[in-house]
């Protein structure tokens, strides 16, 4: 069931608007967990938010590939701003939309939205048909095994014009490291801290061996989806213990302390 109708400011079908933590937000009711999160809670996955808060400052740059809606792209350009950027890129045509929309209901002009999928080199990829108005995981699509559907570009982070670069955020249900491997320059040059999804076991050990030979630390985050102190105060926890599998990454160079988070050191290592 949807928080009470006095948090609503726009229901059209299955597409909503809400006043969130970070500002408002046109969301897709169905999606079983963004949409019913921002629904409930007003906020998607708040621990995730309070990672990145820790590396981004007024005037930096990050990259927010998988972008979905926007969730943490608007978070993110309201920390960098005013004279920093969030490129956000996000391959499904209607979130994609969406998340334009988002960041122009938010006033927010320092995300540079990308219609495409993050790779290792240019191309197009295939982005299965979804019927958006029916219950699903949108966010949770897989791309890279569908001939049919709609095609999409596909791009390497090496191929954005960037003039500097301090956190990459990196959700792309099992290509992260393909999007690592196309990206190998920019990491080199700019050495950003990484926040990297590592919830496929079969995939881990080749992802962490990776960063490993980029020189880089890394740390598990595993936050919960639900917030006990969310923005709607609503105390019903309707994910119980679901959370994400992710990665703290750090260049070898980053001075700071690293408190609270399990360090990795090994390509078998795995948190659950």
């Amino acid at each position: 069931m949807a928080q009470s109708d006095e948090t609503t400011l726009v229901s059209e079908g299955h597409m909503r608007i809400k006043r969130c933590r970070h500002g408002p937000m046109l969301y897709n009711s169905t999606d079983s967990f963004i949409g019913r999160s921002l629904d409930l809670y007003g906020e998607y996955s708040e621990a995730e938010a309070a990672a990145f808060e820790k590396f981004l400052h007024p005037g930096m740059v990050a990259i927010d590939v998988g972008a979905n809606i926007g969730c943490f792209s608007i978070f993110m350009a309201r920390r960098v701003a005013p004279e920093g950027a969030v490129i956000a890129i996000e391959p499904q045509r209607i979130i994609y939309q969406t998340l334009c929309a988002n960041a122009a209901m938010n006033g927010i002009t320092n995300i540079h939205a990308i219609h495409a999928a993050a790779g290792e080199e240019a191309g197009t990829i295939i982005v299965p048909a979804i019927d958006y108005a029916a219950s699903g995981n949108f966010g949770g699509v897989e791309l890279g095994s569908h001939d049919n559907g709609e095609g999409v570009p596909l791009t390497a982070i090496d191929s954005l014009p960037l003039p500097a670069c301090h956190l990459i955020k990196i959700d792309v249900e099992g290509m992260e490291g393909r999007v690592l491997e196309g990206a190998k320059q920019t990491i080199e040059k700019h050495k950003p801290a990484l926040y990297v999804e590592n919830d496929r076991q079969e995939k881990s050990p080749a992802l962490i061996e990776a960063l490993f030979k980029a020189d880089y630390r890394l740390y598990w985050h595993l936050p919960p989806l639900y917030n006990p102190n969310n923005f709607f105060a609503n105390k019903e926890n309707v994910f119980g213990n679901t959370g994400s599998l992710n990665m703290v990454g750090l260049p070898k160079s980053f001075d700071a302390p690293v408190s609270g988070l399990t360090e990795i050191t090994s390509p078998e290592d795995w948190p659950l």
